[in-house]
């Protein structure tokens, strides 16, 4: 194995630094651990860039009940493959080898339970473990989390590979947040042409629900948001009006949303803000027979006041949850970025050095960052 500026050796004993969750609300803590043996399956993967999640700061409050202390968080991840153990292919069929820059499905579903091989949802896995969330580094493999030099990716993941010519750091948003809400379109089905999109919230999962909306033809988007960094980069990404919630009323934004839609209301309405109150101004901009599109929620945040009579049933409005994504969809998030990737390199705008991932999530938290990530 290759050794790099954050590997020390010692015999064959190769070490790698992690940043770690020992307590909820505390600073993340950096410690260094030795890779352990590879078992038959797994594979060592040198990290090129992760992820901060949102939800990530969630997580660091003790709001998400899947966590298991101590942890490495981040399930976000693109790497090379420094070790592997056992022939492994990716999820559409190449042989994986030593060197190649990959990025892999965030969760790995059991494949056994009854919405795996009955519903063949298999986000509603009953069994589904998550990179940097489920599984403590007090478990084995122990690097589990991508907050770190390596993390080691265990049997049953799916795993593509990427170009080595594009910045890898612009495919990590591609692993949770396009990955859910190219879910999010798949789940409604079907083109978008001719249709009038509101997007709820401009952050990356926002953003990329602009994004898909216009590649499957929607020929007006609107987006809703608190943030003018964040509007701005939504037009850039196809949106053709933006409203700031903090300047503009509710009632003026429904007024303005019903006047350029001749009184009718939009097509759809694409929630990413995953916070209370949203389905409620949401569900009056939809005309009738129209669809609400719930993505944004990654866990509890207070209940809604919605009138069903009036702004569902009485108008035939379809509500749709979503809850994370399958292999598929991060494979159409991936060819998405692909596609398109000086746009979506606009949707990174902080880059931090592992030891700073603190700093990285303070950032996040507070929305100085679209999105950010860290480069080991």
């Amino acid at each position: 194995m290759a050794q790099s500026d954050n590997q020390e050796k010692a015999g064959n004993t190769v070490k790698s630094r992690i940043m770690v969750l020992e307590a909820f609300n505390k600073p993340l803590e950096i410690r260094e651990i030795e890779i352990p043996p590879l078992e038959h399956g797994q594979i060592l993967v040198k990290l090129l860039a992760s992820g901060v999640c949102g939800s990530d700061v969630h997580m660091q409050r003790g709001e998400e009940a899947r966590i298991s202390l101590p942890v490495i968080l981040g399930h976000e991840g693109v790497g090379t493959i420094a070790d592997m153990k056992g022939e492994e292919r990716t999820a559409d069929g190449h042989i994986l080898k030593v060197g190649d820059r990959i990025i892999w499905n965030r969760g790995i579903t059991c494949g056994k339970c009854w919405y795996c091989t009955v519903l063949k949802e298999p986000s509603l896995c009953t069994g589904r473990v998550v990179y940097g969330i489920t599984h403590s580094c007090s478990e084995k493999p122990y690097l589990n989390g991508c907050y770190a030099d390596y993390i080691i990716l265990r049997s049953g993941t799916d795993i593509f590979t990427l170009s080595d010519t594009i910045d890898p750091t612009i495919f990590v948003p591609a692993a949770c947040s396009g990955a859910t809400m190219a879910h999010a379109f798949d789940m409604i089905g079907g083109s978008l042409i001719g249709q009038s999109v509101v997007v709820q919230g401009p952050g990356p999962l926002g953003i990329f629900g602009v994004s898909f909306a216009q590649c499957l033809g929607a020929s007006l988007i609107i987006v809703i948001g608190g943030s003018a960094d964040r509007l701005a980069l939504s037009r850039d990404f196809g949106a053709a009006h933006i409203i700031n919630r903090h300047e503009i009323g509710i009632d003026e934004r429904r007024a303005f949303i019903m006047d350029i839609t001749c009184g009718r209301g939009v097509d759809l309405v694409v929630e990413s803000a995953g916070t209370c109150g949203a389905a409620e101004e949401g569900l009056k901009l939809l005309r009738k027979g129209g669809t609400y599109l719930s993505v944004g929620y990654s866990q509890p945040a207070g209940t809604e006041a919605i009138d069903f009579y009036r702004d569902v049933v009485n108008k035939n409005i379809r509500i749709q949850g979503v809850w994370v994504s399958d292999t598929g969809h991060l494979k159409r998030a991936v060819d998405l970025v692909a596609g398109n990737p000086g746009l979506f390199a606009r949707l990174v705008t902080n880059r931090y050095r592992l030891e700073q991932a603190q700093e990285a999530l303070s950032a996040m938290e507070k929305r100085k960052a679209v999105k950010a990530v860290i480069t080991p």
